[in-house]
């Protein structure tokens, strides 16, 4: 939201009120209070009416400062918040004429008393970081939409903003305006499923604002030398997270605001699905399950789209029974192929399910606050949304899913969850606003916690649409609909990105776009994008995702590269316990490898696949265009060594794509290429990437269960390679 109209003028609907002076302070073992007023003059008579705001420093870790600022403290203040750490360390703090310095870990936090302003710098050198300059921060009374509180921080020549969860838009964040508030919006929109409020500088520190509501950002846009964050009301929470590189503060985030839990092994292979509105029966089903098999495709996890319940009652969580007769049976078969068992849910009761009375009867969905339930028709007729706030509710919701899991499904996509209404009463009491995004925290939370009471912590998985911050703790996501072209192929992968630097550890989307039928070229190249991601699902809306229905070589390409991936486990499964311990996602924009690299800060169309497989989705028919950093890179597909530091445009099968592993690191590759569940310590390959002959290096392999279990550590002399340690390996 922007309140200035210029460098020096306010829009002429905004009234400021600028924190000035500080008037008196307090001092606590683990907290700062400064009571600041609005008046610059220190006059008895200055005393008179006028503004005073409270502002509390805190540090939850070494280098993290929490600002809590209120204005009225007298408002009630209701939920939902965000589930963030409340430790608070002991602060050393300093007193001169002039300022209060705050210190914890690396970073200084420098306010000065008159005017009122905040920066941010390096404790031992001094160096800056970033500041809150004189009327950064301030309350502003919007004509007929009532207080905001506003602060802005300074920004540095070619620095970068990123984040702010699943963004498909521009992916360096400078110069858009961005509203937190999710939507059923598609991947072609500057709107999001998933917004966080955390964004990302490259040079080394973020903003988490601690606000389920509806927080706005300016960055780089009213004015654009800063980053620009608001909020409604009359207080104001956010954290400033330095980690020295993007790394270290997704990590700190992570301590912050939750890990990303591991994933079970075999959510890395192949999804397939029966696609949104397709007619499917079993026979269907086994068709699919079969083709498959009979072309040499590994498969791992089937999934039932919203059809498998009838028409118009969605969502009872009861089989239709016309075309699935033999559900329990149906599954065992299909398990007896070795397959796991997805279903489609989501939130949202029709009023010709079967749980609509009885959610109705028992109180369990969201009721307007004169008492009815809440109904409308955007996708249901006259459906209902089951109030999470109500533990009745959750336990009556897990129930209906348990049944599920007894008769053998493994996991849940869990759909929907961002259309939220304002207009109602929850039963908790919570601020109908702010529950608009928080609602899917509550309800991934719901069914992740019954997987993992039922399943085991190391078997729990979602696939899902909806997130806010948090969320990050019940994986996996994927990104909404998508349209079967390579300018969706683009804009999904920027949305994946910003998502992975918002702290989310893994990212899905739908293989040759959900909407349409994509050409079969377009196919192709989604499927091998699709397969060096961190899961991969095929599936579309009105038509089937096999391979056959494309072309010939559509099936050769799938098998490739399925393969491929299935070999790709302890090097994948390391990269997971990576991010489930730092919340450094397993596809990482190129700047978290390469953050003093200038190419990388804008790079959109490659990533990072762990530390050491760089991954470049070919957006065309035929020639792909990228980038390699400095050092020298070995193709992983091809053994070709190329020289870094330059872009290459050269043109790709749709057998290929670059695939290039970095200089100085191994990548470990077990021998199964059809399972993803398997033994990969019998037979190992090490994939080496060019030795620099001066630097030693460690590659691992992880188990799934977020160790490390498989070391090297090898160095060079001349032409001789030593290991000098091998441990984890049977043989």
């Amino acid at each position: 939201m922007r309140f200035g109209n210029g460098a020096w003028r306010m829009l002429d609907d905004v009234k400021p009120v600028w924190p000035g002076r500080i008037d008196a302070l307090e001092k606590g073992n683990n907290e700062v209070v400064f009571h600041v007023s609005d008046r610059l003059e220190e006059a008895r008579w200055a005393t008179l009416e006028g503004h005073m705001f409270t502002v509390i420093i805190s540090s939850p870790l070494e280098g993290v400062f929490r600002v809590r600022l209120v204005h009225y403290k007298g408002r009630i203040k209701k939920g939902p918040d965000f589930a963030v750490s409340e430790a608070a360390l002991p602060l050393s703090v300093k007193e001169t004429d002039e300022t209060v310095e705050v210190v914890s870990g690396s970073v200084k936090l420098v306010v000065t008393r008159k005017p009122w302003s905040l920066s941010f710098r390096d404790a031992a050198s001094g160096e800056l970081i970033t500041e809150s300059p004189f009327k950064a921060l301030g309350l502003m009374e919007k004509a007929g939409k009532g207080t905001f509180l506003r602060e802005q921080l300074v920004l540095k020549p070619g620095e970068q903003i990123y984040g702010l969860g699943e963004r498909f838009s521009a992916f360096t964040k400078l110069g858009q305006s961005v509203e937190m508030w999710n939507a059923d919006c598609g991947t072609c929109s500057d709107k999001g499923y998933k917004d966080v409020p955390f964004f990302l500088s490259n040079r080394g520190w973020g903003v988490l604002v601690n606000d389920a509501g509806a927080v706005s950002f300016e960055i780089g846009t009213e004015q654009v030398e800063r980053a620009q964050f608001s909020v409604p009301g009359e207080d104001f929470d956010w954290f400033f997270i330095y980690g020295g590189e993007p790394k270290g503060v997704l990590d700190k985030l992570g301590a912050i605001s939750g890990r990303p839990a591991l994933v079970p092994a075999w959510s890395f292979g192949l999804w397939l699905t029966t696609s949104f509105t397709t007619n499917y029966d079993e026979k269907t089903v086994t068709g699919f399950v079969d083709g498959m098999k009979e072309r040499d495709i590994p498969l791992h996890v089937f999934h039932f789209d919203c059809f498998w319940m009838k028409g118009h009652h969605w969502s009872n969580f009861i089989w239709d029974n016309e075309t699935f007769p033999d559900p329990v049976g149906m599954l065992k078969r299909m398990h007896d192929k070795g397959l796991k068992i997805c279903v489609w849910i989501n939130p949202y009761i029709g009023e010709r399910s079967e749980l609509f009375a009885e959610g109705m009867e028992k109180g369990y969905l969201l009721k307007r606050p004169n008492g009815d339930v809440y109904q409308r028709h955007m996708w249901q007729a006259g459906m209902g949304y089951v109030d999470f706030t109500n533990p009745g509710a959750v336990k009556w919701y897990q129930d209906k899913l348990r049944a599920l899991l007894d008769m053998g499904v493994d996991c849940f996509k869990t759909d929907f969850g961002e259309e939220i209404p304002t207009e109602v009463a929850y039963f908790d009491g919570s601020d109908p606003v702010k529950m608009h995004n928080y609602y899917t925290y509550l309800y991934n939370k719901c069914v992740f916690h019954l997987l993992v009471e039922y399943r085991g912590e190391t078997e729990a998985c979602l696939f899902a649409r909806s997130a806010t911050a948090t969320c990050q703790q019940f994986p996996v996501h994927w990104g909404g609909d998508c349209y079967g072209t390579y300018e969706s192929m683009a804009e999904s992968l920027r949305g994946g990105l910003s998502l992975t630097l918002s702290g989310f550890g893994y990212w899905s989307h739908d293989i040759g776009g959900f909407e349409s039928m994509a050409r079969p070229e377009v196919y192709k190249r989604w499927v091998a994008f699709g397969l060096m991601s961190s899961h991969s699902r095929l599936h579309g809306s009105t038509s089937y995702r096999v391979p056959w229905l494309y072309d010939e070589e559509a099936v050769d390409v799938v098998r490739y590269f399925t393969k491929l991936k299935c070999r790709l486990m302890p090097y994948l499964l390391d990269a997971s316990g990576e991010a489930h311990a730092h919340n450094t996602p397993m596809m990482r924009a190129m700047l978290l490898e390469y953050p003093k690299d200038p190419a990388c800060r804008t790079l959109d169309r490659q990533y990072m696949l762990g530390s050491s497989i760089l991954a470049s989705p070919v957006l065309d028919d035929k020639t792909a265009e990228y980038y390699l950093p400095a050092g020298k890179w070995v193709g992983l597909l091809d053994g070709r060594v190329l020289e870094g530091g330059k872009w290459y445009t050269e043109d790709y099968s749709f057998m290929a794509l670059p695939l290039f592993v970095r200089e100085n690191s191994i990548v470990l590759m077990g021998s199964n290429d059809t399972d993803v569940v398997y033994d990969w310590k019998k037979a190992l390959t090490l994939q080496c990437g060019v030795l620099d002959g001066k630097t030693g290096f460690t590659a691992s392999a992880g188990d799934g269960s977020g160790k490390s279990v498989a070391r090297f550590e090898l160095s060079q002399a001349g032409k001789t390679v030593t290991i000098k340690s091998l441990e984890g390996l049977s043989d």
